[in-house]
C-alpha cells in the first residue's frame, strides 16, 4: 500500500519510523521548509526531513501546500494513504481526496476532546488525570472527521507537556499501524464525533506564561508543567524573570496564610511559595536569566530568602 506522508517536528518521527519499519510503501513525504533556528539563525531541516533524507525518501517542501502546483505531484504519487502528524498545515479538499482508501491523521487527545494546535498543553494545564491518541479521517474542518480508533493514557500529577508528548508520539505511532492494518481487512467502523463534546485546544503563546500566585497551587501546577518545555512559565523576581520549570503542589491547605507569593521555607530541594486559598507550591527547579537551572532549594539559598519574602 502506498503512502505519502506528511509531518514536521519531532512528534512526526516516530510515526514515519514504524512506517519505515512497515510493509508499506513511502512514496515521498512532505514537510515544512527549513527554518532559521538556534544562536546563529542557520536554516535547520525539520526532525522528519531528517529522518527521510536518512532512508533515502523524496521530500518536498512547499512553503503553501494549498497551492494548485502542488495538485500534479500528488496526483502522480498516487497514494493509497495519506498520513498526516503534525504537519503544520491547513490541507486542501483535492489534496485529501487523492487517498484513494483515505487521509488518516493522529491526533493527541481523546477527540472530540481538545481539537486545535495544543491538545497536550492544554490537557495538562486544565488537569487532565487521562488523555490519549486518536487516529481519524481528515475532513476540511479542523479536527472533526470521523474516528477510526483511540488510545486513553493516563496523566502523571508530575509530567510535564514534553514528558507527555514524548510518550503519545510512540503510542501514537503503533496505533497508526494498528489502525491502517484493520482498515485494509474493513475491521474498522469510522464513527462521528460527537459534537456536543468538542472543546477546544488553540495554540500556545508566551502571553499566558506569566504566573499569577492568588491561583490555586494545583492551578499553578498544572499551568507550570503545561508550558514546559515551552514557553516555559514565569514570575517576576528583583526584577527580572524567573523561570519556573517543575513544581509539586502540597496535599495541606497551610493554616498561616500569608500573600500570595510569600516564600515560607524551604522543604527539600525545594522553595515552598504560599499561593491562593491557603495552597502552597514547591518550586522544584527554576532559572533566571543567564544561569542554568537548578533546585528550589538551591535558588532560595543563592538569592538569601527568608521567610516571609515576597517573590513577585
Amino acid at each position: 500500500m502506498r503512502v505519502v506522508f506528511l509531518g514536521t517536528p519531532k512528534f512526526a518521527v516516530p510515526a514515519l519510523q514504524k512506517l519505515l519499519d512497515s510493509s508499506y510503501d513511502i512514496r515521498a513525504v512532505f514537510t515544512q521548509p527549513d527554518r532559521p533556528a538556534g544562536r546563529g539563525h542557520k536554516l535547520q531541516p525539520s526532525p522528519v526531513k531528517i529522518l527521510a533524507a536518512e532512508h533515502g525518501i523524496q521530500v518536498f517542501q512547499p512553503e503553501k501546500i494549498r497551492l494548485e502546483e502542488n495538485r500534479p505531484i500528488f496526483e502522480q504519487l498516487n497514494p493509497d494513504y495519506i498520513v498526516v502528524v503534525a504537519y503544520g498545515q491547513i490541507l486542501p479538499g483535492w489534496l485529501l481526496a487523492s487517498a484513494r482508501v483515505g487521509p488518516v491523521n493522529i491526533h493527541a487527545s481523546l477527540l472530540p476532546r481538545y481539537r486545535g494546535a495544543a491538545p497536550i498543553a492544554w490537557a495538562v494545564i486544565r488537569g487532565e488525570a487521562v488523555t490519549g491518541v486518536t487516529t481519524m479521517i481528515m475532513d476540511e474542518t479542523l479536527d472533526s472527521g470521523p474516528v477510526l480508533m483511540q488510545q486513553e493514557v493516563p496523566v502523571p500529577l508530575a509530567a510535564t507537556a514534553g514528558e507527555l508528548s514524548d510518550e503519545l508520539s510512540e503510542i501514537g505511532a503503533d496505533l497508526l499501524i494498528r489502525t491502517l492494518d484493520a482498515w485494509q481487512r474493513g475491521a474498522i467502523e469510522p464513527k462521528p464525533q460527537d459534537e456536543s463534546r468538542v472543546s477546544w485546544a488553540p495554540r500556545i503563546t508566551k502571553a499566558i506564561a506569566e504566573t499569577a500566585w492568588d491561583n490555586k497551587a494545583l492551578e499553578i501546577h498544572n499551568r507550570i508543567r503545561g508550558l514546559n518545555p515551552w514557553p516555559v512559565a514565569y514570575s517576576s523576581f528583583r526584577g527580572e524573570r524567573l523561570h519556573l520549570w517543575r513544581s509539586l503542589p502540597e496535599a495541606e491547605v497551610s493554616e498561616y496564610r500569608q500573600a500570595a507569593g510569600t516564600f515560607l521555607g524551604l522543604s527539600r530541594d525545594a522553595a515552598r511559595v504560599q499561593c491562593g486559598e491557603g495552597t502552597v507550591l514547591r518550586l522544584l527547579e527554576v532559572q533566571l536569566p543567564g544561569k542554568s537551572r537548578v533546585t528550589g532549594r538551591e535558588f532560595a539559598s543563592g538569592a538569601r530568602l527568608r521567610a516571609g519574602d515576597v517573590i513577585l
